[in-house]
């Protein structure tokens, strides 16, 4: 082990604060292909900078990696190797599908093996750290980036989380195999307000702690090393510069000894808030506030000797970040192995294998969600004459925002999925109009619509373009762009046997669509072999298992909508969609989302059984055992993801409505039927008590299975204290 004590006492203050400082790859080095995206305000000399520079953020090969590292151990007198960091966000170079799609899987395994892909593309390429898991609580799909979480359950989006830590780093960050983890955006940036990119996040200490921030908690208990923070205020105060997110909670309440990196150019942000006077005091706040790294501002490297020398910061605190740095580099054995997994002949062996594309393609098959399906799916595979129709019909931009290094041209399109699952068929194709808002031409609608008729089933892809989600892509009207819902409408028109795919990476409204088409398959934006899984699952291959996990809203105007949202003082009862005067919701839209949180059709029928409860009260340290017998009545073998849910009847705050609290998955042949277990003890009935402090409270509890908005076999017990 590499004694980093003696390493932090040799070296100059100016070598230190290079260990701080993070800037664009394009700034040291001739690529092109490279674009900055952030911004990148260094006013300090870079050649001088750049042989104590501590990491490189940006898009990396395995020469580019190797060239870089080995110029830079070669003039710095120090010999610590950079850290080279990149969004790697649903994979490197073959695409799983975006992290809200595969929050849908309801599988961490799948989620882990994912990121192990990806682990394996990004170290070959010489990456050894990734900003991922974003796992920033969502509950409006105004806002773009909801297609990097996993929804709007804090459960399952913890439990998603840790399993992309897991994937990624592996037992052991030395294993060349794997990169290290950075837990994004710390804290409460979904929370944007109007769902617009940026803007504050006004959240309560009770809404802080109930919802946002356990998602991040279990990905650092899962041993992530990183945390980068948001570029949203919370209480009026940067997140940057926040005393009580940085020091208080992060630091002294969880004890995070880690590296805590600022997302790109938000130290000097701190000026545009109006936070800060001027980037010198922005630099200030920053590192008091425990930011050991700042991306791309140029903060650190233009101020922190000058405050240093007016003592209005300390050595310690520069050796503290130091120190925090080195030790991550230690944990990755670059000491010993600077070049850790990068491999030129990797990067051209591994990405885009057929073992990689069979994960890709498994996760895409899990992540699509069969929204509505009146029996017209899964179609024959004797099926003779296919109309493909829509402007995702052979559209490669599947991949989604956030690709990394995945390019589009080497994803498989619906019609490639189809002619190689059915190469005898004959496919029309149609693209009968655009997917921008700015196409309003019908003109190609007359000519699909003719496809349709002529055809024994229609296969209608629909959506959002890919660049209509991701980072400041926000909308104000997530209905379906340009004149697409009219394509659907005359299609479905013209042949009932017609089946819509969307591809979105964002819940979107679909009340103009949802009572005339006859199904709806979910694919959102499912990566390199979204073709081939779309295919598998049209014709029936595959039994889709996909469950929604942020909520589909019946109008913009619902937003933002979730299933466990706080009960009310005037709570509508009964049919939630009816209007009643003076409750609680809207006179022309009903309460419910069109598609609520854990909705998911199959091919299979599923039958559950009484929920069963080992006694109906629980005392401290001591566990119940919840069982549910769950049946497939249908023809078809599929997966089926078994929910629980609970009802906390009463608190010192007010509690969900209903609230996941655990989940499995079961696999069914025909007429089988199994039993499902789930332990509940203390540690699900933890709460925000009106106390201020993580406690559980005596009281009444409910418990169910089903899904949310459509609870079953309901059961009670109560926690004596």
């Amino acid at each position: 082990m590499k004694d980093l004590q003696a390493l932090l006492d040799q070296m100059t203050l100016e070598e230190k604060i290079g260990q701080m400082a993070q800037v664009n790859v394009k700034r040291f080095a001739d690529m092109p292909e490279v674009e900055i995206t952030d911004e990148d305000n260094f006013t300090t000399e870079h050649k001088v900078l750049r042989h104590h520079m501590g990491s490189l953020l940006g898009a990396f090969n395995a020469e580019k990696a190797i060239e870089l590292q080995k110029e830079h151990l070669e003039k710095d007198r120090n010999k610590i190797p950079m850290l080279f960091m990149r969004d790697v966000i649903h994979g490197h170079t073959t695409a799983y599908p975006i992290p809200l799609a595969m929050g849908s899987t309801f599988d961490p395994d799948m989620m882990e093996e994912c990121c192990a892909m990806a682990a394996r593309e990004s170290a070959a390429y010489g990456l050894h750290v990734t900003f991922t898991p974003m796992v920033d609580y969502v509950r409006d799909p105004r806002w773009g980036r909801v297609m990097e979480t996993c929804g709007e359950d804090p459960y399952l989006n913890g439990v998603m989380g840790a399993a992309q830590v897991r994937g990624f780093q592996g037992k052991d960050l030395k294993d060349t195999d794997r990169i290290a983890t950075c837990v994004k955006h710390f804290a409460g940036y979904g929370a944007a307000e109007g769902g617009r990119d940026y803007n504050l996040a006004e959240i309560s200490e009770y809404g802080l702690r109930e919802y946002y921030l356990p998602a991040y908690k279990a990905c650092l208990d899962a041993g992530s090393p990183m945390v980068m923070n948001a570029f949203n205020s919370i209480g009026g105060i940067p997140a940057v510069g926040n005393s009580r997110l940085m020091l208080d909670i992060l630091t002294e309440e969880w004890g995070f000894d880690g590296v805590v990196i600022s997302d790109a150019g938000s130290i000097g942000q701190m000026v545009k808030h109006g936070f800060c006077e001027n980037r010198k005091e922005a630099a200030k706040v920053a590192l008091d506030n425990r930011c050991e790294i700042d991306m791309s501002s140029g903060c650190y490297t233009d101020y922190l000797k000058e405050l240093l020398a007016e003592g209005r910061i300390t050595m310690e605190q520069i050796d503290t970040a130091v120190m925090r740095i080195l030790k991550l580099k230690d944990k990755l054995g670059l000491f010993e192995n600077p070049y850790h997994g990068v491999s030129v002949e990797k990067e051209k062996s591994l990405p885009l294998c057929p073992e990689h594309r069979d994960i890709a393609r498994r996760a895409a098959e899990k992540a699509a969600i069969l929204l509505k399906n009146n029996g017209v799916l899964p179609f024959s595979e004797k099926v003779k004459r296919i109309a493909l129709i829509g402007p995702y019909a052979t559209e490669h931009s599947i991949i989604g925002n956030w690709g990394a290094g995945c390019k589009k041209e080497e994803s498989v399109t619906m019609l490639e999925g189809i002619q190689d699952l059915l190469p005898n068929a004959e496919i029309i194709v149609e693209a009968g109009c655009g997917m921008l808002f700015t196409d309003t031409d019908t003109s190609g609608i007359a000519a699909a619509v003719e496809a349709a008729q002529a055809a024994d089933a229609v296969i209608l892809c629909v959506g959002e373009p890919a660049m209509y989600s991701g980072e400041t892509y926000c909308r104000t009207d997530i209905r379906l762009p340009g004149v697409q819902e009219e394509l659907v409408k005359r299609v479905c028109a013209a042949n009932p046997n017609t089946a819509v795919v969307l591809f979105n990476g964002r819940p979107l409204v679909l009340t103009a669509i949802n009572d005339i088409a006859p199904a709806i398959l979910e694919m959102w934006f499912p990566g390199t072999e979204g073709g081939s899984a779309a295919a598998n699952l049209l014709f029936g291959k595959v039994n889709p298992s996909g469950k929604v996990t942020m909520s589909f809203p019946q109008a913009t105007g619902q937003c933002p909508v979730y299933y466990n949202h706080p009960s009310t003082s005037h709570p509508r009862t009964g049919d939630q969609n009816e209007f009643v005067r003076f409750r609680t919701g809207y006179f022309d839209c009903g309460n419910l989302p069109l598609y609520s949180f854990g909705h998911g059709l199959s091919y299979s029928n599923f039958e559950y059984k009484d929920l069963n409860i080992s006694a109906d009260t629980m005392i401290p340290g001591e566990a119940l055992t919840v069982t549910v017998c769950v049946a497939n009545t249908g023809k078809m073998a599929g997966r089926q993801v078994v929910q629980l849910y609970m009802k906390d009847h009463f608190g010192t705050t007010v509690r969900p409505v209903q609230e996941l609290i655990d989940f499995a998955s079961v696999w069914l042949e025909p007429g089988e039927e199994k039993e499902v277990s789930f332990t509940v003890d203390e540690s699900k009935l933890v709460m925000w008590t009106g106390a201020g402090k993580y406690d559980t409270e005596a009281g009444l509890f409910s418990l169910y299975t089903g899904y949310a908005d459509h609870l079953l076999h309901e059961k009670q017990f109560r926690l004596v204290k």
